[in-house]
């Protein structure tokens, strides 16, 4: 869910990003949290022809509904209905909702460990998150939840599925899915706990070529990815490394400047994204600066349709610069920015303000990136069934296959340094 967040804390701006993720909510929609309590309303006043018609159906609504409804009770669900209306990212945030999104952005509860999405009216698993019940369970990228212990999910509020998955840890959940080319729903029984993300993991692939693992953008995965390199390359004998496969599958996404910084390690310049909106606070534009860590060697990255948000800003950025093959299966593509804008008694709107683009100016969101090179769907890879740490070229055919670029680009990358003038 890529989210943007900046929230103003003595004068600073912390700018990171979100997803929606059950049990660890993790970016896959950019969201800036806006240190203002009202804005001024702009243009003229509200039209009367459009004012009259709420307060016809406000007094026909309190008069004629079978059960008593005051006009607090009517005026909130218009102004939920007014936000939501727009698109299945913003919503008016009061109470629990509110609650739920703060504690989103810290990550500290329990849960399933999976990421979802509302999409065409359906309630979407992104990805099961590493080492997470779910993902330990089975449960896939693009299988569709229609129930949560039995009862039928609410197809308009992912809060409130998100708040039914929750629970305390150790309890259980029953959670019913439906899987295409699957002719009966599936039900697996998940056990709750605390979710612990490890951000980045790092092995050789075999002597000269490393592998990098990115299960999800926190603050720290830039630093980590850094110290990662510099790990890989004391395993290589203190030698750079011939080439890289990184791997950004089921990646939902997560911090914005951790994505960015992720990208920088691998370009020496150029646009790594940039996000348009109506507004200036929504337009901006990051670049790399000087300095790859690889000198230049060649990289495979690898990616699924669960690899959405920050983790297409990476793919994006290194495809479009032309650093790195881009190989296995279309991402998800999320690419739109929240804004979160504090109001009186502790609520809030969330509202969709901007959109990013790629270095070659192609939208992310709806759309998801292309690889280069198209991987038919492995169900037993490692990553796709949960198991993550397993993901070597031994247990894992995309592995392999990245492998098997990887010898071709350093093969020709050879081949050139012979032919240049000494």
């Amino acid at each position: 869910m890529l989210a943007a967040v900046k929230r103003s804390i003595a004068g600073t701006w912390l700018t990171f990003v979100l997803g929606i993720v059950v049990g660890l909510s993790l970016g896959m929609g950019a969201v800036v949290w806006a240190g203002k309590t009202h804005v001024e309303t702009p243009g003229a006043g509200l039209p009367w022809a459009d004012a009259r018609l709420l307060a016809e159906v406000l007094e026909r609504v309190k008069h004629d509904y079978v059960d008593p409804v005051n006009d607090h009770q009517l005026l909130t669900a218009a102004v939920h209905g007014m936000v939501s209306s727009l698109d299945p990212h913003s919503e008016f945030l009061e109470g629990e909702d509110y609650e739920d999104l703060k504690i989103t952005s810290s990550g500290e509860y329990s849960g399933v460990g999976i990421e979802i999405s509302l999409q065409d009216g359906a309630v979407v698993v992104i990805t099961p998150i590493d080492g997470g019940a779910a993902a330990a369970a089975g449960v896939r990228a693009g299988d569709l939840i229609i129930s949560i212990d039995g009862v039928p999910v609410d197809t308009t509020s992912l809060d409130a599925v998100i708040r039914r998955m929750r629970g305390p840890e150790g309890s259980e959940v029953r959670v019913g899915i439906e899987r295409d080319n699957v002719a009966e729903p599936m039900e697996f029984k998940l056990k709750r706990a605390r979710v612990e993300l490890r951000s980045v993991s790092s092995r050789m692939a075999e002597a000269g070529v490393g592998y990098l693992r990115i299960a999800q953008f926190s603050d720290a995965t830039g630093d980590d990815v850094a110290k990662d390199l510099a790990t890989l390359r004391q395993r290589n004998g203190g030698k750079p490394l011939k080439g890289l496969i990184l791997d950004l599958r089921n990646n939902p996404g997560g911090v914005l400047e951790s994505a960015v910084a992720v990208a920088d390690e691998f370009l020496d310049a150029g646009v790594i994204v940039t996000a348009k909106g109506r507004t200036e606070e929504s337009r901006f534009e990051m670049d790399a600066t000087p300095g790859d860590e690889l000198q230049a060697a060649p990289i495979v990255v690898l990616v699924n349709a669960g690899s959405a948000s920050a983790a297409e800003i990476v793919a994006g950025a290194l495809k479009d610069l032309h650093r790195a093959t881009l190989m296995g299966r279309r991402t998800f593509g999320k690419g739109s920015v929240q804004t979160v804008i504090p109001l009186t008694d502790d609520r809030a709107i969330k509202l969709t303000t901007s959109r990013y683009f790629t270095p070659s100016g192609a939208s992310i969101n709806h759309k998801g990136i292309d690889p280069d090179i198209v991987l038919e769907r492995d169900p037993n890879a490692a990553v796709e069934t949960g198991r993550a740490d397993d993901a070597t070229p031994a247990k894992d055919a995309e592995i392999r296959r990245a492998l098997q670029e990887l010898h071709r680009l350093i093969a020709a990358r050879a081949t050139v340094a012979a032919l240049a003038p000494r």
